[in-house]
């Protein structure tokens, strides 16, 4: 039986659950006026045009800075407008930037933010800008365990002040208890609407499962045992004058699963760029990546051929056109875009890889005309296809529902017991990404500020 049509008044929080494909992302769309056709179910007059903090809203604002990247001009990176020119001028003292723990950011460059404080400055600017129906998607996406209470509590606090307040989440989990209602797409309709209690009863009789990565693993086992793939000596990166970590010892053979943990703006994604020669601070570190010291002589291409890649920053610099089938291509070649012609055995290389994530069908689509969460799962058999000897995943899930995130840790596990197979290097702050085949895990710490 279908719900009723959707009736909301000020005052109410909203959480819409459901997974990818579940109708969710349509009804998103439908609220950005994308669509004019809600799931079906989800029928409803807005009663305003929603302010809308979204994965999609952080790359029109990444790219909204690209267009104005004066680096050219510098004789360094420009790092783009101050975070605190993105909000109004009269609220830089409210107390919901100290609840967000945004107040030392305010100071940085909105390419020196990671992108879980970039995603606290999206929110923060819908909330001081005096937006009355407010639409957050993934709103603990990317963030760590203490930002997520922060966001939390800051969106539980302004909920009362005559807003109406949407939250979507993919995840159980992300269900923040204290709202009004909780709706449920699945199956592309809205599905059940009612009380929260009600709602989490009935989540309790669903159980989903996502029938990914459950193809055979072809060509894995070409890394020597014991063979060391990256040694850090005493590594450092600063922002500014200010440290980011320093004095890190790192040492990964093959087989030695890591995972890196650490709050947001501690420098793991920096990390991950020092490691791909993505970030200049590569060569000034003391680093060896699969027997070359950093600096000697070496082509980045020629290191980037062992490593497959995932991260916030890949997937908002994928800009360049194209289909799913072509980024997919892409990986064998390490380039943002498919410039080469690509023979027919890697096209059923990278429809394989497709099936895996549940695309194939989707493999002539173009990359952006994707829901976020499916453009994830196309970097991710982007990353996937040359089964590397270094598979680096910085926030892989971003996006993904609970049964696609299972199942690519699932997979991974399975990967990681494959003698030879590909090293994983896993950034996270989702405790429940912490699996026991890591076999060791680097915490950075945030920089005690001066």
């Amino acid at each position: 039986m279908k719900p009723e049509n959707l009736t909301v008044t000020y005052g109410e929080s909203w959480c819409f659950y459901g997974g990818n494909r579940s109708g969710i992302d349509d009804f998103l769309r439908f609220l950005a006026g994308e669509s004019v056709t809600p799931p079906e179910g989800a029928s409803f007059q807005p009663p305003e045009k929603p302010r809308i903090v979204s994965f999609a809203a952080q790359q029109e604002m990444y790219e909204e800075e690209l267009r104005n990247d004066d680096s050219d001009f510098l004789d360094h990176p420009d790092p783009g407008r101050s975070a605190r020119d993105f909000l109004p001028a009269d609220k830089l003292d409210d107390p919901l930037i100290d609840r967000l723990g945004f107040r030392e950011a305010l100071q940085r460059g909105f390419r020196q933010l990671s992108s879980g404080q970039n995603r606290k400055l999206l929110l923060l600017q819908a909330l001081l800008d005096g937006s009355r129906f407010l639409v957050v998607d993934c709103p603990f996406d990317g963030l760590d365990r203490a930002s997520c209470q922060e966001v939390n509590t800051a969106l539980q606090t302004v909920v009362g002040d005559d807003r109406l307040l949407f939250l979507l989440v993919r995840n159980r989990e992300d269900i923040p208890r204290w709202c009004n209602y909780l709706t449920i797409f699945q199956d592309g309709a809205l599905m059940f609407h009612g009380d929260m209690a009600a709602g989490l009863a009935r989540l309790e009789e669903m159980r989903a499962a996502a029938s990914l990565f459950t193809g055979a693993m072809t060509g894995v086992g070409q890394t020597a045992h014991g063979e060391e793939l990256i040694r850090l000596k005493n590594g450092f990166a600063f922002y500014e004058n200010k440290p980011l970590f320093s004095c890190l010892e790192l040492t990964i053979k093959s087989g030695d699963h890591t995972l890196v943990t650490g709050p947001n703006g501690c420098g793991k994604s920096t990390l991950m760029q020092i490691i791909t020669g993505d970030h200049p601070k590569c060569y000034a570190n003391d680093l060896t990546i699969f027997g070359h010291q950093r600096g000697s002589g070496e082509s980045i291409w020629q290191l980037k051929k062992e490593m497959g890649i995932v991260s916030p920053e890949l997937h908002r610099a994928y800009r360049a056109p194209g289909s799913a089938l072509q980024v997919v291509l892409s990986g064998l070649y390490d380039s943002i875009g498919l410039y080469t012609k690509a023979s027919d055995q890697d096209r059923r290389r990278a429809l394989f890889w497709l099936k895996q994530v549940g695309l194939e069908g989707q493999a002539a689509t173009a990359f952006r005309g994707l829901d976020y969460g499916e453009q994830r799962l196309v970097l991710i058999a982007r990353a996937l296809i040359k089964l590397p000897k270094l598979l680096i995943l910085d926030e892989p899930t971003h996006g993904l529902d609970q049964a696609a995130r299972t199942a690519l840790l699932d997979f991974l596990e399975r990967l990681a017991k494959k003698d030879g197979g590909p090293t994983i290097l896993y950034v996270s702050h989702r405790e429940d990404e912490y699996r026991p085949f890591f076999r060791q895990r680097i915490r950075l710490e945030e920089y005690p500020s001066e």
